[in-house]
């Protein structure tokens, strides 16, 4: 009589589940962080999992001022003014599309990666492009009327008849960081966010090239999100989110972002979420990226605008 085999031992998936891949969120997740540069750059404020649509961020508005102690008299006591500043959370993103089950019986693997990038880095564009906006009311400004021009880093920027938006010189940087200095604005954490045409200009200055535009050794700038250089200790960073703005007669500029890391604001009330669900009536499967956040300037000291050529 033959022996019942006893099965109990057996590994399942609950003994291998360290093992099990769920690669499809994890991807869109990967794909979204990798093409994030504006996000990776500001005051990111946790919210994830949190009740509520508003954040109120205490500020102060003026510093303490020393006061001369004479004898026999009491300390000069200081007022404080500190207020706050409401971050809305009225993002709200999504990306759907669904996978017909053809399309899963035939393509090659590489397309279901394809796909998840392309969601990641759609999500991840707009999280930098809403960033990118704040720039417009820099300065007091609207639609950029508070910016700079490149050349010299302190002449408005004039949008009527062609404009007057010029390519960053040395001598616009070095006047764009002192302005950031007479304002008292922190040394740490500085940053240059350009868009491509103006990373191709910045690197034909030898000066910059030669002496100050270091980067890293060999390949390793192509894993840091953007990551051109350092300038005068300013990282200098390149994003394709920085879209064209127009003069009177539609000429074509672009904005570039000098700002210091706490003096914009990014709540994340909910990361990248990925959600699927099979459609019996489009024989496919629903798959649908989404995320909520708020985006906020926090310290307009801390931030200007250039408008530089789009070409």
């Amino acid at each position: 009589m033959a022996t019942a085999l006893d099965f109990t031992n057996s590994v399942d998936v609950t003994d291998a589940a360290a093992y099990i891949p769920e690669l499809w969120s994890d991807q869109i997740v990967a794909a979204y962080k990798a093409n994030l540069v504006l996000a990776g750059l500001v005051n990111v404020v946790p919210h994830e999992g949190k009740r509520g649509d508003t954040i109120h961020i205490p500020t102060f508005t003026t510093y303490f001022t020393p006061t001369a102690k004479s004898a026999n008299n009491v300390v000069t006591l200081s007022t404080i003014t500190d207020t706050t500043i409401d971050l809305s959370l009225n993002k709200h993103y999504a990306i759907g599309v669904v996978r017909e089950d053809i399309v899963e019986l035939q393509a090659i693997p590489s397309w279901r990666a394809s796909l998840s990038d392309r969601i990641g880095y759609g999500l991840a564009k707009q999280v930098d492009a809403d960033l990118r906006d704040l720039a417009a009311t820099w300065n007091s400004g609207t639609n950029y009327s508070g910016a700079y021009v490149g050349v010299d880093g302190s002449t408005a920027w004039d949008w009527t008849s062609a404009g007057n938006g010029s390519a960053f010189t040395d001598e616009g940087i070095r006047r764009a960081i002192q302005r950031f200095d007479d304002g008292d604005v922190p040394f740490v954490d500085r940053y240059l966010v350009v868009p491509p045409v103006e990373k191709k200009r910045l690197l034909d200055i030898p000066k910059l090239v030669e002496q100050a535009f270091v980067g890293e050794v060999g390949d390793a700038n192509s894993i840091r999100n953007g990551l051109v250089g350092d300038v005068y200790g300013v990282k200098v960073y390149m994003t394709t989110a920085i879209a064209d703005i127009e003069s009177t007669d539609s000429t074509d500029y672009r904005p570039a972002l000098f700002f210091q890391k706490q003096a914009l604001a990014l709540a994340m009330q909910k990361m990248v979420r990925m959600q699927e669900q099979y459609k019996l009536e489009a024989l496919g499967t629903m798959v649908v990226g989404d995320v909520v956040y708020g985006v906020k300037t926090i310290r307009e000291a801390g931030c200007d605008a250039f408008i530089v050529p789009s070409a």
